[in-house]
């Protein structure tokens, strides 16, 4: 049965690229990215030619359907994003699920990560961290999603352009206090450059000079704040929502960011309740 591979590819240093990747890419029959033009420079590097199909955040649905309909006929697929690990952060999360539903089976080769890349040279634990992606356009929803996180215990790790890094900065000592931060620009291109700072400082660095390239922010967790509420309180929590209709693992991911407890726990305790 043919399968859809989800392909890492390089986020700055076309060395970067795995052996593996290479050998999938010459051997599926499509590939599937957020953006061909990216793509295609990427495969032309590597002197591949394969048909582009384009997935992106407008048209993901009748995507997810003409993808897999052609899966389902006989043909491979590998799925790239622009850099990086694909459907993290990335409309490639819904083609997955779609596959996934359809009885497709879905194939990793794992590629580079800014996210992971990032808090490695962060400086800052590692051991524990929360994945918080891009904050929202909207203010409402960007606030929530603040306080939610400065709860946290566990490192958190938030991608940023350039425009928007001072507004970031101050909402986020605004929620979070003026904790330790590492603002990685750049990763494995020629620009590369990490810095290690206060959130303080660093909006003083950047009222200098301007922001430049795009950003992974690692932001110190909440070491202040004790844990009062238990696993239990938290699965409590997760019960009710699921009750009024939302899905066990959406439950368990909301519950998850508010009370520093993994989603992973709460999800199983919901499943042995059977909620």
């Amino acid at each position: 049965m043919a399968k859809l591979y989800v392909v890492g590819t390089p986020i700055g240093n076309l060395g970067d690229i795995t052996y593996r990747a290479v050998e999938t890419l010459k051997a599926v029959d499509f590939v599937c990215a957020e953006d061909t033009r990216v793509t295609a420079k990427l495969l032309n590097y590597l002197g591949i030619k394969k048909p582009l199909v384009s997935h992106h955040e407008h048209n993901k649905k009748p995507s997810c359907d003409v993808i897999t309909a052609r899966i389902l006929n006989g043909e491979d697929c590998a799925i790239v994003t622009d850099a990086g690990m694909p459907c993290i952060s990335d409309p490639g999360e819904d083609l997955v699920r779609y596959c996934a539903d359809h009885g497709v089976e879905v194939v990793a080769v794992p590629g580079p990560s800014a996210a992971v890349s990032a808090l490695a040279i962060s400086g800052l634990p590692t051991a524990r961290f929360s994945f918080q992606g891009f904050l929202s356009v909207h203010k409402r929803s960007r606030y929530e999603q603040l306080e939610e996180a400065s709860k946290i215990p566990d490192t958190l790790i938030f991608y940023e352009a350039p425009h928007k890094l001072c507004d970031t900065l101050s909402d986020m000592l605004k929620y979070f206090g003026n904790r330790r931060i590492s603002l990685c620009r750049e990763i494995t291109k020629i620009h590369e450059q990490v810095l290690r700072m206060t959130i303080e400082e660093a909006i003083e660095y950047y009222a200098e000079l301007s922001p430049r390239g795009e950003y992974v922010l690692i932001v110190e967790g909440n070491t202040e704040t004790e844990q009062t509420e238990t696993l239990e309180d938290a699965v409590k929590r997760a019960t009710e929502l699921v009750t009024k209709g939302m899905r066990k693992a959406d439950a368990a991911k909301q519950i998850a960011k508010s009370t520093g407890f993994s989603k992973g726990d709460i999800y199983s305790a919901l499943l042995e309740a059977g909620e």
